[in-house]
Parts: C-alpha cells; structure tokens; sequence
C-alpha cells in the first residue's frame, strides 16, 4: 500500500466506480477487505455486548417497578373507591393560577353546586376511568365494539409484571376485573416473550430487546355472553331430497377481547402470512403502549394531557418532514396531495382470585 504505483491504480479504480458503498467495498485490495472482515467480527462481539446490557435494563426495569408499584396501589383504591385522598395528597395547583384566580367566584359557584351533586349521587372513586382511557387512546378504541364497553366499564387496573431472575425475558400485563355479567375471571393476562441476543443470520440488524411471541388466556364466559363470538343462521339444502334446513354456526366476532387469543408464532420455522404478521406486529406494539405508556401515565391518558402531547411531537415531526420536501421538490410539491394513511396451541388460564 505505500507503493506509489499501486495507490495510483487504486485511486484510479475509485474514481471510475460507481458512488455506491458496495462498490467502493469491491474496489478495495484484498488485504484491505480482511480488515474490514475482522472489523465485523468486532462488531458482532458488540451486539452481544449489547444484549448483556438490554439484559441488565430488564433486571433494572423489575428493580423499580417493585418501588413504583405502592404508588400503583394507591391510585387503584382512589379510582375504585376503596381509599379517599387527604387533602395534601388532593393538594394540586395548575400552571394557569392567573386565570384561576379570575375565574375564582365561579369555581367558588361550581364547586359547590359539584359538592352537593356529589353528596346527593354518592359517586364513589373516579366512574369509568380505564374505560375513558381506552376511549381516548386511538390505538385502543380502534378495538373497542359498543358490545366491549359495558364490559370494559368493569376494569378495574392495569398491572405490567415482569419476569424473575434467571427466567426467560418477558412481561405481562394483568388486566383486573370487577363482578361482571360476562365472564367469571378475576383476571386476564397477556404475556409477551422477548429476546435479548443478535439474530446468528443477521447479528447487525440487533436493535435491542424484542418482542417474538404472547400468549393469552381463557376467559371462561358465561352463557351467551361471549362478544368475541356471533350465532349466524344458514340454510342447507339436500343434495338428494331438495329439501331445506336452516342451522346455526358461530363465527369469530369483533372484539377488544380478541387481545386474549393471540396468533401464535409457528414454532417449527414456517414463516406467517403477510396478514398475520401485520397483525401480530400490531399487538406487538400495543403490548408495548401499555407497559411503556398507558400504565405508568394512566391519569394523564384519562384526563388527555398526554394525548395531546403526543400529538403534539408528532404534529412537530410532519412539520419538519414536510418543510424539507418543500425546499428539495421546489414548487411541484406545492400541489402534492398528503397520504392519509401516513397518519396454536391451548392458551394458558386466566386467574380467579
């Protein structure tokens, strides 16, 4: 390589390539493409690395949510009434206190007439509260029928539990149910499994921990209460006779409840349809928003403040996405219309406790 000569050819080499990394990568001297090999033998001793790490987040993850959870256990005996706040800890004060000082004789108004409706209706706890989360929450609502809300309206918490020492990663979500008329489970849980640890076809594309399968559970309905199914009527005629009889059958049915019988990831190595995949991509990502979002910030999904920030960040990313266009395409992009569509095996048993 410090061969004048050589270095000359090899630049000349490069400059006659196309600009594209792969062709630079062919371009280069075979003891140069060794390197470059033992480079990514380093690489892949950093990924595993890397998944030691995202191993020690999950313990860390289970360390703090053994401290979070008393806070959790107080905010279910507010919502279900089983506790009332003291005034410190109903004490809050908003960023606005200038407006609400001006407004202050009409609170004054509102907060009484409040009181005494309160005192006259005996509502107890905060009324509806997972339910209106799941009302607000786009991701969640899109899954909600009008035949899930008077059972969602049961829903008493949300727990996230995550996986002891030395076991296999995962987590579950703990969905806590009230005496109902549709199912006799005090509970129903999900569990997602994850994987902390490169692909051995495609150790570059490890990103971290994720998601490869769920599992749900029974939910043990009662009579003719099952939402998740439908009874349908269909006539059959006789080959033979002609004559006519009308059956009924039921048929899978549309259903937050559906959450509880996921797809199962085939375990002998057959890939999924396109379908599936896209469907358990998008169960995935929900089991994902509870444990990250909906359970640590619950009050601020059921008031809408993260809502809106939310929205917010993403109303800010488009912006940006769509000033640069601007300035690369010119006057042409002004007339661009905007895409909307930007925007198995036995389940295990639910609880009864």
């Amino acid at each position: 390589m410090q061969n004048p000569q050589v270095l000359a050819a090899l630049q000349e080499r490069l400059d006659n390539a196309a600009l594209t990394p792969s062709s630079y990568i062919e371009t280069l001297p075979k003891a140069v493409k060794r390197r470059i090999d033992a480079l990514k033998q380093l690489q892949v001793k950093c990924a595993h690395i890397e998944a030691k790490f995202y191993e020690e987040v999950h313990d860390l993850e289970r360390k703090y949510a053994a401290l979070y959870q008393p806070l959790f256990d107080k905010r279910r005996e507010f919502i279900n009434g089983e506790a009332e706040p003291t005034d410190a800890e109903s004490e809050w004060h908003s960023e606005n206190e200038e407006e609400e000082k001006l407004a202050g004789d009409l609170k004054n108004v509102v907060v009484i007439e409040e009181k005494a409706e309160a005192e006259e209706t005996n509502v107890k706890g905060i009324p509806d509260f997972w339910f209106t989360i799941f009302r607000n929450v786009d991701m969640l609502s899109e899954l909600v029928q009008e035949y899930d809300e008077p059972i969602l309206k049961h829903l008493q918490d949300i727990k996230v539990k995550f996986s002891e020492p030395g076991q296999p990663m995962s987590f579950s979500l703990e969905f806590h149910f009230g005496p109902n008329d549709y199912f006799s489970n005090s509970v129903l849980t999900k569990t997602y499994k994850m994987k902390s640890e490169p692909d051995k076809t495609d150790p570059f594309s490890f990103e971290g921990p994720e998601i490869v399968d769920c599992e749900g559970c029974t939910i043990d309905w009662k009579k003719g209460k099952n939402v998740t199914v439908k009874t349908i009527k269909k006539k059959q005629k006789h080959k033979g006779r002609g004559t006519v009889r009308t059956i009924t059958k039921q048929v899978p049915n549309d259903s937050f409840f559906n959450f509880f019988s996921p797809i199962k990831v085939s375990g002998d190595g057959e890939s999924l349809d396109e379908d599936s995949e896209f469907t358990l991509a998008a169960d995935f990502e929900i089991g994902h928003f509870f444990r990250e979002r909906i359970v640590p910030r619950a009050v601020l999904y059921f008031t809408g403040e993260a809502i809106e920030d939310d929205d917010n960040f993403e109303e800010g990313e488009e912006g940006e996405e769509e000033e640069l266009e601007g300035e690369e395409e010119g006057e042409e992009e002004e007339d661009a219309e905007s895409d909307p569509k930007k925007d198995s095996s036995q389940p295990a048993e639910c609880k009864q406790q």
